[in-house]
């Protein structure tokens, strides 16, 4: 605790059973309040003659009130309440974040997870879970893989039927669907069927809806690891190719939680790929052609990693908007003055930098960065059968060299920007996340709204370009 309050800030979880669900200590701790603050429909759970605290409920936008409302009850005795868990996408992330971990004294009611594999008879740790409260719905797609159980954290009362119809529209509709309503409470309900004959009327917005995934014969199989198939993608023809794309994500070795820089997007695979690895990673990708990038957005949307930011601009320029990456890849366009360099000093120690080449010009160039810094620069040859004849031989697609390269401690960044803080999460924030969702800068935004903005033109990847630019391989 600190000096200004001794009084920890205790996070009571509440479920639709209300008072009479709370153990003896959370409700002891809500007596001893003096303010009790919450969402609407949780302090309304608050029987009056349990309580003498005063109830007060949440501004919006949440994350920004946390901090100065805190201030403001400096001295006196805090608590909160949060649906179910309040650490299962709930407000204790946000109040962690904000006012440190060390200050929380967290009492939690059974989540809905908890309830809902009950009720089905789910073994939790065998499910997987996605919020799309303040998110959007097309995140959902990147967790659909045939016989997967998955629980979907609805938003409001739309959730099941919006669904539904995502689960048509990705080749899922034979999946069986619940909708667990009031989970815990007087007016629990369960409803079931399936995505391709869901029919029934929006319910109670205090819902989840549990799928058992079932793809359809016929739809396209998307695996978890990188190498979608290139039908996955629509394209202008700009499209880093399954099996060099593979080995690409393999040499930027994502990770949890990392940042990536694609610069070039052309379809953007590389990001879409990188983001699907984990749900916390990020990316942003720059690409010059305003029509490849509403297409970038429209992939990434329908591969399950709306939040991919794509941005408008000339690189290197339009970099310097640009929060510190973990990892860049440059797919064509390694011959543009000042591009290799600007991705490398923007590298922290142990940044991955990952340049393509198809053309003897750019192969020039990452022989040269190979001399200076090291790393691996190897030669990607594909070849596929093809009918010769009544024969059978091998057809051989153009030949790509790749360098890829880690930074060393010796060799350190000349900027540092500050990553955003991490934004809440689940029911009881409120509000969505501080980052765009499937955003294109320049001036305007196509897709979702989000926070960054660019300028100018990125080179795009064409071999016949005056710049001596070249096609993603």
């Amino acid at each position: 605790m600190n000096s200004e309050n001794p009084h920890p800030v205790t996070v009571v979880g509440i479920g639709a059973d209300g008072w009479e669900g709370l153990s003896e200590a959370s409700r002891d701790a809500l007596r001893a309040a003096d303010v009790i603050l919450g969402g609407a429909r949780q302090l309304a759970l608050v029987p009056p003659k349990e309580c003498s605290a005063t109830l007060e409920a949440w501004p919006s936008p949440l994350r920004r009130a946390v901090v100065p409302r805190m201030a403001a009850l400096a001295g006196r005795r805090v608590a909160v309440l949060a649906s179910g868990d309040p650490m299962f996408y709930g407000i204790g992330r946000t109040l962690g974040d904000e006012l440190g971990y060390e200050r929380l004294r967290v009492l939690p009611h059974p989540s809905s997870m908890s309830y809902a594999c009950a009720r089905l008879g789910w073994p939790s740790q065998d499910t997987d879970v996605v919020s799309v409260v303040g998110r959007p719905l097309e995140r959902v797609a990147a967790r659909l893989h045939d016989g997967r159980r998955l629980l979907v954290l609805s938003s409001d009362a739309q959730t099941p039927a919006r669904l539904a119809r995502l689960l048509r529209e990705r080749g899922f509709g034979p999946s069986t669907m619940w909708v667990l309503e009031q989970l815990g409470g007087d007016r629990e309900r369960l409803l079931r069927g399936t995505a391709d004959r869901w029919d029934a009327e929006p319910g109670d917005r205090l819902n989840l809806v549990a799928v058992h995934c079932a793809r359809a014969e016929g739809a396209l199989r998307l695996g978890a690891v990188p190498g979608l198939p290139d039908e996955a993608y629509e394209s202008d023809g700009q499209l880093t190719k399954r099996h060099v794309r593979a080995a690409t994500l393999t040499a930027l070795a994502p990770a949890p939680g990392e940042r990536l820089w694609d610069v070039g997007g052309g379809s953007g695979s590389i990001a879409i790929e990188w983001l699907r690895t984990h749900p916390s990673c990020t990316a942003h990708t720059v690409e010059r052609d305003a029509t490849r990038c509403e297409r970038i957005v429209r992939n990434a949307q329908r591969l399950g990693v709306p939040e991919l930011h794509v941005l408008t601009g000339r690189a290197p320029e339009a970099l310097d908007q640009l929060p510190t990456p973990d990892a860049v890849f440059v797919g064509g366009g390694v011959t543009t003055p000042g591009l290799l360099e600007t991705c490398w000093r923007a590298l922290p120690p142990g940044g991955r930098l990952v340049a393509n080449a198809v053309t003897l010009e750019s192969e020039a160039v990452l022989a040269r960065w190979y001399t200076r810094h090291g790393g691996e620069l190897i030669r990607l040859a594909v070849g596929h059968a093809r009918p010769v004849g009544g024969f059978t031989g091998w057809r051989q697609a153009m030949p790509v060299t790749q360098w890829a390269a880690v930074r060393g401690d010796d060799d350190r960044p000349e900027r540092q920007p500050a990553r955003p803080a991490s934004p809440g999460t689940g029911p009881d924030v409120g509000h969505g996340p501080d980052v765009g969702h499937g955003l294109v800068g320049e001036g305007e935004v196509r897709g979702r709204a989000g926070p960054l903005a660019g300028y100018g033109e990125t080179y795009e990847h064409d071999a016949t370009a005056a710049e001596e630019m070249e096609d993603r391989p």
